[in-house]
């Protein structure tokens, strides 16, 4: 029943939902090695989904079936695994858990309507989990924290218990208490029934109070307080309404291994979940970039759906996972394709960067990498489709009669740039197409052919990132990449005057060639650009040479006079020269220019600028000195420091490019990966001839 690549097909079970109300999409978000997707397993062989559960070590998991992750023996990527539980559709959505993934993350944020937030036992809860916790918080995800590997050695529920409760406040609440035989669990005990064994725990009244507390029922405490039994369903629908405002947070332990808890989770995530009727839908536009009417989800309503991830292969071609938010998608059915609003959004025109129309094929419901096919998929659920050639992650499909943009969410900037070549021509040709979709799959890698460097950049996340990136552009397109050392854009320009001849004389044999040409260099403020004057008098320099000499200098500023970086702040005065009257041409001119400006700089000391960028980094309060020290020793200015809420600082600084090629990766390292940055272009300063001198020189071709 199952195969190395997870390819296994629900069993028996009809993947069809016929309204929102029956069906929950689940995303599981917790830190690496939590047990999301052993806890998948093990929901999809409870249900009947699967006959039994896969084995991440083996690689038989339904939903790690990439080859990088049997190979890395982790989530890498975002997967869909629907079951069916008291006739409610579950899409569980399982996604990585480190940090370089976080795009994974926030697809699967997108598509769900509630979470699962799993933590294990045997565990701290440290920084990186707080960030996933901020993720969900973010987007006002509904969820329950899920306390797994309850059989491990040194699993401590109890104690874990306590710094969840510490790390995401006080209205997370155990809903169910572990039942011990010994040091083994057997069973769960609830806490809103009433009951021996309930008020045993000293939790029950806890739970309780914090439940009517979030009631919409004011006289509901005093009757508590007063002694008064409150009805379970009471507390059963005021915890429903708390968990989908995203204010209560229930816990839930679960053993994977013995399966105990997993009844229970299931009873809530068809129970207790917010259907996708019930979570608010993004925010919806008109083409124009116009805010239209809200959509609801209606099966009846206008079709508004979203690519909420791309992958593609080079057999199998483009599959895209789309959320239905809206309306009902057919197949063969010709929908409108929509971009991002550039200009809405961020930058460019205000129109979407795509605006066309398509026809989809088969639909199909996804389970992990295989389908099973769908005759109708409708608002709330989600769905496969091949071979969409125009639609990407995070694009639109809506009514070719009645079109609509979604709001995109928030994507992480990529800030760890990897420079790569081709290893061989055929390499070198099938390059471009295989990055370009990989980008469209991965909206969290950002393709740069720097015009400036000559270098080919993939911006990606992190270190880990990198590597996935590389070894699906030899997996799956079997294009093969050296990496080379990124050189960031830095530029020179003169510290001094100088006067310099350029001379370009070639007279043997054949036609000859004859240049000559006088000027004078004076550096200009920053920021001034390149001035050319000419003060040639008597007609030693043709009148139509003249722009000829400035065109060599141009070309010879572009290809730099030092390290091959562009010259910039600079005024060429072009004073006297020479000219044949056979052998004196344009060519000529333009070579004794950049002669002229080479020598110029041999007369004078040239100063390399570096780029500045403003960097904002985020970091829990205890670790603002050593960021602010590590800064400090990367050159950095600090600009000062912000509270940014209870327990995190915002340290500001202007920091040296050059010194920030591996601060995503220093960063997460120096801070556990609790700590985030941002960066954006300041301005350029001379760097200090000691840094300077380790320059390497820039390709020029």
């Amino acid at each position: 029943m199952a195969d190395r690549g997870g390819n296994r097909r629900a069993t028996g079970q009809d993947l069809g939902a016929s309204s929102p109300d029956r069906i929950r999409n689940v995303v599981l978000v917790g830190p690496a090695g939590s047990g999301k997707t052993t806890l998948t397993e093990t929901l999809l062989a409870a249900s009947g989904a699967i006959p039994r559960a896969g084995s991440v070590r083996d690689g038989t998991t339904v939903c790690d079936h990439e080859e990088s992750e049997h190979a890395h023996n982790r989530t890498i990527s975002l997967s869909v695994a629907p079951l069916v539980h008291e006739g409610v559709k579950v899409n569980l959505i399982d996604t990585p858990g480190y940090a370089d993934f976080v795009g994974e993350l926030r697809a699967g944020l997108r598509a769900a309507d509630c979470a699962l937030f799993v933590v294990a036992a045997n565990e701290a809860i440290d920084d990186a989990t707080r960030t996933l916790w901020r993720e969900c918080a973010a987007v006002s995800m509904p969820r329950a924290v899920v306390i797994t590997k309850l059989d491990q050695s040194r699993a401590d529920y109890d104690g874990l218990l306590l710094q969840a409760q510490d790390a995401f406040g006080e209205r997370v609440m155990p809903l169910y208490v572990p039942v011990r035989d010994g040091e083994a669990i057997t069973g769960l005990t609830g806490l809103l029934a009433p009951g021996p064994e309930a008020d045993a725990t000293g939790m029950r009244g806890s739970l309780i109070e914090g439940v009517i507390e979030e009631s919409e029922d004011e006289t509901l405490m005093d009757r508590y307080l007063g002694g008064e039994e409150i009805d379970e369903k009471v507390l059963v629908a005021d915890l429903e309404r708390a968990v989908a405002r995203a204010t209560f947070f229930p816990v839930v332990p679960v053993c994977s291994v013995t399966g105990v808890g997993c009844a229970e989770l299931l009873a809530l995530a068809v129970r207790g979940f917010p259907s996708p009727a019930e979570h608010p839908s993004p925010d919806v536009f008109l083409p124009s970039g116009a805010a239209a009417d809200p959509i609801t989800c209606d099966p009846d309503g206008p079709l508004v759906a979203e690519v909420v991830k791309t992958t593609s292969d080079p057999y199998v071609g483009r599959l895209s996972l789309v959320r239905v938010f809206s309306g009902t998608l057919v197949p063969d059915q010709t929908v409108h394709v929509s971009g991002h609003f550039t200009a809405f959004f961020g930058e460019g025109s205000g129109h979407p960067d795509h605006d066309e129309d398509e026809r989809i094929g088969a639909l199909a419901h996804p389970f992990g990498k295989a389908q099973a096919p769908a005759d109708r998929v409708v608002a709330g659920d989600l769905c496969a489709i091949g071979r969409l050639t125009r639609a990407e992650t995070g694009d639109t499909l809506s009514s070719v009669d009645d079109p609509r943009v979604l709001r995109p969410w928030s994507m992480p900037e990529p800030l760890l740039p990897i420079a790569i070549v081709a290893q061989t021509k055929s390499d070198e040709d099938k390059l471009s197409q295989a990055l370009a979709r990989l980008a469209a799959e991965d909206p969290s890698l950002r393709v740069d052919n720097d015009a400036e460097t000559h270098q080919l950049v993939l911006w990606t996340m992190g270190e880990s990132h990198a590597e996935v990136t590389l070894e699906r552009l030899t997996e799956r397109y079997s294009v093969n990449v050296d990496q080379e050392p990124f050189v960031v854009s830095l530029r020179e320009t003169f510290s001094g005057p100088a006067a310099a001849v350029g001379r370009h004389v070639k007279q043997s044999g054949g036609h000859g060639q004859y240049a000559v040409c006088h000027i004078e260099v004076e550096p200009l403020p920053e920021g001034t650009g390149f001035e050319f004057v000419d003060k040639v008098v008597g007609g030693a320099v043709p009148r139509q040479f003249i722009a000829s000499v400035e065109k060599g200098v141009r070309a010879q500023m572009e290809r730099g006079v030092r390290f091959g970086h562009p010259v910039v702040d600079l005024r060429v005065t072009l004073t006297d020269g020479k000219a044949h009257s056979v052998d004196s041409s344009d060519m000529a001119f333009q070579t004794a220019g950049a002669l002229a400006l080479r020598e110029a700089a041999g007369a004078t000391t040239i100063t390399m600028l570096e780029p500045f960028d403003t960097v904002s980094v985020v970091v829990p309060d205890d670790l603002v000195g050593t960021v602010m020290s590590d800064l400090s020793a990367r050159r950095a200015r600090l600009l000062g420091t912000d509270k940014v809420g209870d327990d995190r600082t915002q340290v500001l600084a202007e920091v040296p490019q050059t010194e920030l090629v591996r601060y995503a990766v220093d960063l997460r390292s120096t801070t556990h990966g609790a700590g985030t940055f941002t960066r954006s272009f300041a301005h350029y300063e001379p760097m200090p001839e000691e840094v300077a001198k380790n320059v390497v020189p820039r390709r020029t071709s």
